[in-house]
């Protein structure tokens, strides 16, 4: 009977090509590099939250602190869903997927600060007040479409999770998934409802959607990947 390979002296040993040696070696440093990226992607979307709270414990948020607070997270949560939204067009353009493993990352910041925009507005601005909150979602066209807005990007980062993607199922992952640029639009128009003068910001917002989008699409009618 012949003896397998495993207790065969005289087998062959197993090669190892110098090209597969290096991708090997390779492996565990990619795998630590995208780790640092990671946790540095982490830290910078983090530091407006500890900006804000360092300004909080100072005392140092102008006349209407509590304006300042809800605005401020506002303000935060659509900049973060924008550049997450920007970081596809951004791998077409220059064919790396480094940032765009980070887009899961930046996505739930930006639903975060959504949520806790909405937080502070319900508690320091309307201080829970039952009556008042049912008016404002009822009777305020800007705090509706703030709310739809939000409501729209809860079941992405529900669903944000490989396993949930597996669940779904690509395709049917990706389909809601674009849900998130009418977050962004719901986003912005919310903003635009509830300034009271220069509308420059919301305008700039919207702008760069519309661009984002419009990659999307045109990508979409070449018949090239989205």
């Amino acid at each position: 009977m012949p003896l397998s390979p495993i207790m065969d002296s005289t087998a062959a040993p197993a090669r190892y090509t110098p090209a597969k040696t290096a991708t090997a070696a390779r492996r565990p440093a990619a795998r630590t590099r995208d780790r640092l990226w990671g946790a540095g992607v982490f830290v910078i979307c983090a530091l407006p939250l500890l900006a804000l709270a360092w300004w909080t414990a100072a005392g140092d948020l102008g006349v209407n602190p509590i304006e300042t607070i809800v605005r401020y997270l506002g303000d935060w949560a659509l900049r973060l869903l924008v550049l997450a939204l920007a970081l596809t067009p951004l791998r077409h353009l220059t064919g790396s997927t480094r940032w765009v493993r980070h887009r899961r990352m930046i996505g739930l910041w930006a639903f975060a600060y959504g949520v806790l925009h909405v937080a502070a507005y319900m508690v320091l601005d309307v201080g829970l007040h039952g009556p008042t909150l049912l008016d404002d979602l009822t009777k305020r066209p800007a705090i509706m479409v703030g709310m739809a807005a939000l409501l729209t990007l809860a079941p992405l980062a529900i669903t944000s999770t490989q396993g949930m993607v597996r669940r779904m199922g690509g395709r049917a992952w990706r389909r809601l998934h674009r849900l998130v640029y009418l977050a962004g639009i719901l986003g912005a128009a919310h903003y635009v409802m509830m300034v009271k003068a220069d509308i420059t910001d919301p305008m700039i917002y919207i702008a760069l959607l519309t661009m984002l989008l419009g990659a999307r699409v045109a990508r979409w009618l070449a018949g090239r990947s989205v």
